[in-house]
């Protein structure tokens, strides 16, 4: 659970279109429709790294458009060669998202 204040897209325009334009850059699973299919632990289920950086939104785009543009299906390496990059620096972070 985040411990600082977030702004929930429905509370923001700027959050809101912030999340808009990222979705665009990220692959079709990471649309939050389908994160009733993700399997997560209970603690949190409802929190989200994006809205963890909701108070600026500006910052919020640049910093995840930066990962979203790495994912890009153009570049050389393949979605798992991606994939298994993002994990190996989660579990070496120790970061279950």
């Amino acid at each position: 659970m985040t411990w600082i204040k977030t702004m929930p897209p429905t509370e923001s325009t700027a959050v809101r279109e912030a999340l808009q334009k990222l979705a665009v850059l990220y692959p079709r699973e990471y649309d939050p429709s389908h994160r009733h299919e993700r399997i997560l632990p209970e603690s949190v289920k409802n929190d989200s790294i994006m809205t963890s950086h909701s108070l600026i939104p500006q910052a919020m785009y640049h910093a995840f458009a930066t990962f979203g543009s790495l994912m890009d299906p153009a570049l050389p390496l393949t979605r798992r060669q991606h994939e298994m990059i993002a994990t190996t620096v989660s579990t070496l972070n120790r970061c279950f998202y």
